[in-house]
Formats: C-alpha cells, structure tokens, sequence
C-alpha cells in the first residue's frame, strides 16, 4: 500500500493566495497614493533547510537497526498562515494567549528502506491544534489529528522556548493517545503482513528538542533529537521489537532572522506568473545542455503561480526571493487524463542589467498531483518502481523584462521567460517521496506580471 501526502500544498496554497490578496488590496475609500505604500512589504521570517533525518527502525525482523532520509523543508509564518518544516497550517482564531489552527503535519513510518516503495514510508495527518502562549517561553498545544482513513490520534504536547544570542531552541515533552484503530494499521501492520495482529488503544510519551544555530550571515545549522516511548500493547506487539524509538535531524539553511537583522521594507512586489508547458522525457540535465526529446504524446500543462515577497537580499547579495504557491492543471490526452498538481516553493532571482533587464531564477519545494502523468508514471513503471503523488519541486527559469526589451517604461512590470517545471524524488534518498529515483520535466513559457 501507498500512502499519498499532501502535506501543506493542497489545502492551503490557495487560502494562502486569497489572504494574500486580501491583505494587498487598499479599501474603496483609501486614495490612489496609498497604493503604492500598499505593495511595499515587509521582510518576514522565513527559511529554507536540507536535514538528514535518522530514525531507529522499531519492527521486528526488519533486517536494519535505522533508516534515514533526506528532508528538505520549508519556513515561513504570517498573520494568517505558516509552515515549520514538515508541518503548516492556518490560523483559525486568535485572542490574547489562545490560537487554534487547522494543521497537516508529516509523520514518518520507519520501515527498511528496501520496502518503502513497497508498503509507503509516510503518511500525513490533519485536524486541529489550540495553543496557549503562557509567557515568553513556555506553551502548551492540544492537536487532534486523523490519517486520511481516520484513524485518530490526540497529542498533548508542553514546550518551552529559548532564546540565545546565536541559537534558538523548542524544548517539548508530550502525551499521545492513539485509537485501536491507529494502533493495529500503524504497529500491529494488521494490514501487511501475516503476523499483523490488532492492538488496543494506548498512550505513547516523547520528548526532544529542535533548534538552529546562527553560522554566517543567511547560513544557519537545525537539527533535532527526539525519543519516543510505546505504550503497553505496542510494546508487546509481536510485530515490535523495541520500547523505545529515537531519531534525529540535522543540516543546513538559510533563513531571514529578523531577530537578528531587524524588520525592513522591501521594494520587490507581489507578481502573478501564468505559464504553458510541453512535457518532455528528458532529465533535467539533458535539457539543461539544449537535448530536449520531444514527447511522442504532446501532453501539456498550463500553470498560475503567485509570488508573495520575502527579502531582497542573500548573503548581502541583491536577490529577490519569493514564497510562490501554484496550482497547475495536466491537460487531458489519450494517455492521461486531467489532473490538478499543487505547489508550494520558495524562490530566488538574481537580476543581471546587461545588455538588457534578465534574470536567473530558481525554486525549491513539494509537488502534490491528485493523477500521477503518463510521463512520469511510464518511467516509474520501467524502473520498477510505484510511483508517488507526492515529490520534491524545482523551477530553473530566465526571464526578460519586456519594457526594458522594448524601451517602454509601461511594461516595465512585466517579464517573458523560459522554465523548467521538473518534480523529481531526490534519487531514492528520500522516504517522504516513496524511495524512488526519476520524475517528470516540462518545457514552460511564461508571462510574469509585478502588482
């Protein structure tokens, strides 16, 4: 079985795109000037990491003691909407202390690496979370969360914050409860194997904590340890062989500490890109170097990005970089139909003034597609692998600035440019994306527009 993870794409890629939009419009009664101090944003916190995450495999004959990953993950919070690594949400409800949020959080299932692909390394879960600030530094959080089949589980979490001149750390211990349901699927592997036995409902402990530490600049180390105690029928589960499950994280990002560089205002503006795209079965490295194959099939997509404005600067460097929520619809043909693919990347431009206004971009992210395409479904199934919804996202583009192009300071806000469009699984490195290697490329056109 395959389990499919959306993760933060889906559903909150578009309520991201309409609070957004929400907050940039001016009121009717506002006048015309304000407009222009209404597009000049804030710099806001936000992050990008690469993890290595290590876990202990706790079933029995599983021939491996541990399994890693490679997890890339995203930050970001605003008034409305976050993510933190490898889980996001909306914000339902504020007042003093108390928030309740809508959440989808990634939970790992640590089975050998060489049955991931088989059975489904991961899974995500969704539901609700109340928190309460206390002071400063400590919290509390209640999440009630179900899988997609609901099977249910609640976690009670009690967490403190600290703050150091170079590092930030989120001490946490928890309580959580897991229904019958959610104890057989996920320990008992009722569903698997032939040793699969049902379980009783039980309540696990965990503690850990997370942080990152300031290096250079934009330059930032995570990482995180944590340490997960079964409750009574999952340790005597005879598919367990183990009380006790540890993991850790740790890698390298870039982040905008505002804590640290203080909050400024950024001249860069929202944009919208809409693009057209023609599938192709070259990699990424072929059509980099100009051998693009054409696809025998003519399959095509048509995609709408919107670019919310994060800084303006990279290591003191001039870049502007985006958080850019998408929705891409896969056109029907005779060997797929439609589909819907979602997206939500950070990414960065670098603008070179010569001979005319270009720019040299690139994003980083999670793919969710409802309908796996026949190009990447093609190469799955001659590789052997199962194919995953869910992969890691690239965009590599050149762009132009039409005014400059063609000396008129009216278009100066808009860009015609190329993009690769590429959704790949990090070269079975990663458990999340169903340890496979391959995934999909499309040539794209596009028109980008700054508001």
């Amino acid at each position: 079985m395959k389990y499919h993870f959306p993760l933060i794409i889906a559903a909150t890629s578009l309520c991201f795109i309409a609070s957004s939009n929400a907050a940039s419009k001016p009121e009717a009664t506002e006048k015309p000037e304000s407009v222009e101090k209404l597009r000049l944003k804030r710099s806001e916190n936000w992050g990008l990491a690469a993890t290595i995450r290590s876990a202990g495999i706790p079933y029995a004959d599983s021939g491996s003691d541990i399994v890693s990953s490679f997890v890339p993950m995203m930050f970001y919070e605003d008034e409305a909407f976050f993510i933190d690594g490898t889980e996001g949400g909306l914000r339902l409800w504020e007042e003093d202390e108390w928030r309740l949020n809508t959440i989808l959080r990634m939970r790992f299932i640590d089975l050998p690496t060489a049955v991931q692909n088989d059975i489904g390394g991961d899974t995500g879960d969704f539901g609700l979370q109340l928190k309460r600030q206390w002071d400063e530094s400590w919290y509390t959080n209640l999440d009630v969360l179900s899988d997609k089949s609901g099977r249910f589980h609640g976690v009670a979490t009690l967490g403190k914050q600290i703050e150091g001149e170079s590092f930030d750390l989120n001490a946490s211990i928890s309580a959580r409860y897991k229904d019958a349901n959610f104890n057989s699927y996920y320990y008992g592997l009722s569903e698997f194997t032939e040793r699969g036995t049902d379980l009783g409902a039980g309540i696990d402990f965990k503690a850990g904590v997370k942080g990152h530490y300031h290096v250079y600049s934009n330059l930032y180390l995570v990482g995180a340890a944590y340490a997960t105690y079964f409750d009574e029928n999952v340790r005597h589960s005879p598919t367990i062989n183990s009380e006790w499950q540890g993991e850790v994280y740790a890698g390298f990002g870039f982040f905008n500490d505002n804590r640290r560089f203080g909050e400024r205002e950024l001249s860069t503006r929202p944009y919208w890109r809409v693009a057209f795209g023609w599938a192709t079965p070259s990699n990424i490295g072929d059509i980099l170097t100009g051998s693009t194959e054409k696809d025998p099939h003519d399959n095509k997509l048509t995609s709408l990005f919107y670019g919310h404005p994060l800084s303006d600067d990279l290591f003191g460097i001039p870049m502007d970089i985006y958080l850019t929520p998408g929705v891409v619809w896969h056109w029907k043909s005779d060997v797929q139909a439609s589909s819907p693919e979602y997206i939500m990347a950070i990414k960065a431009y670098y603008t070179v003034e010569w001979p005319t206004t270009w720019r040299l971009g690139i994003a980083e992210g999670l793919s969710y597609i409802n309908n796996i395409t026949h190009i990447e479904r093609s190469e799955m199934e001659r590789k052997g692998y199962e194919p995953s919804h869910l992969l890691n996202y690239l965009d590599i583009s050149l762009d132009v600035n039409i005014g400059d192009l063609v000396n008129k300071k009216s278009l100066k806000n808009m860009w015609l440019g190329y993009s690769i469009h590429h959704r790949s699984a990090i070269f079975e490195k990663a458990s999340q994306f169903g340890r496979i290697k391959g995934g999909s490329n499309y040539n794209t056109i596009y028109l980008q527009i700054d508001f």
